[in-house]
């Protein structure tokens, strides 16, 4: 059930899918986001496993984002750069979709598309040295509707552009007091308040979580114009300053942009 990268266990009644790229702080890479379905789906076909832990290796991260180090190769063209968000994005809707309890066990960074890997899981915990944030805007790159949904819809349009804008690392408390987690604990709780939770949810009757969660997708579906939000991600990703963005961070250094 595992890759290098992608861990995939089950402990009784516990899946646990960890993120084990933890020489760049758990980042995603495409070989990792094309596992999370597989891994996904084991869990979902074991009757045994009734809730999911999804977290990150070593106690730097739980996932700091997307693996920006291969987007030269694995975005450096316009069928590329598609093959990548279809990749990305059937990970991400089945994590949605995924019937059984979902809980994010975050330690340390959860940045980009780790927070939204976070905010597609139905629990969020946090140890106290965790940090969260959205650093597209210092690299230039677009926030796909999807993703920036699932984030108005935890903290509001208000805390919504409070994050998008400032592009800032929030501590675990304005994590908790924007509604982004559920629950802090010291570090060294976290996998215990983790287990007591899953102890909890092991505990109730699968059907009736599962109706829940279906039932709470559906009722907070609203709709929005996908195609001119499409359009918008993708006139960020074709501009100059996202290509200096990009090189930016591979060559650590602060990014000089100039709107084209």
């Amino acid at each position: 059930m595992s890759t290098e990268r992608l861990i995939g266990r089950k402990e009784g009644a516990v899946g646990w899918l960890i993120f084990n790229n933890p020489e760049r702080r758990n980042a995603v890479s495409l070989d990792m986001w094309e596992a999370i379905p597989q891994v996904l789906e084991r869990f979902a076909a074991d009757a045994e496993v009734r809730v999911v832990v999804l977290t990150g290796a070593g106690d730097k991260a739980f996932v700091s984002g997307a693996d920006i180090s291969q987007f030269e190769k694995e975005r450096s063209s316009a069928d590329a750069v598609q093959r990548y968000d279809e990749i990305g994005e059937r990970a991400q809707v089945r994590l949605r979709d995924f019937d059984k309890p979902t809980i994010a066990m975050i330690r340390g960074y959860c940045l980009g598309g780790g927070l939204n890997i976070a905010n597609l899981c139905d629990l969020r915990i946090a140890a106290d040295d965790a940090r969260f944030g959205i650093p597209a805007a210092k690299m230039g790159l677009g926030y796909r509707a999807s993703s920036m949904k699932n984030l108005v819809d935890l903290v509001g349009k208000a805390g919504a552009l409070e994050i998008m804008l400032t592009a800032r690392q929030l501590s675990a408390a304005e994590a908790l007091e924007k509604g982004l987690v559920h629950k802090v604990v010291p570090v060294a709780e976290l996998e215990t308040a983790t287990r007591a939770y899953c102890d909890m949810i092991a505990a109730n009757a699968p059907l009736t979580l599962r109706a829940a969660k279906r039932i709470i997708r559906e009722v907070g579906k609203s709709d929005y114009d996908a195609g001119a939000c499409a359009a918008w991600v993708k006139e960020c990703f074709a501009s100059e300053d996202y290509a200096e963005g990009r090189r930016a961070f591979m060559e650590k250094r602060k990014p000089l942009f100039k709107g084209r």
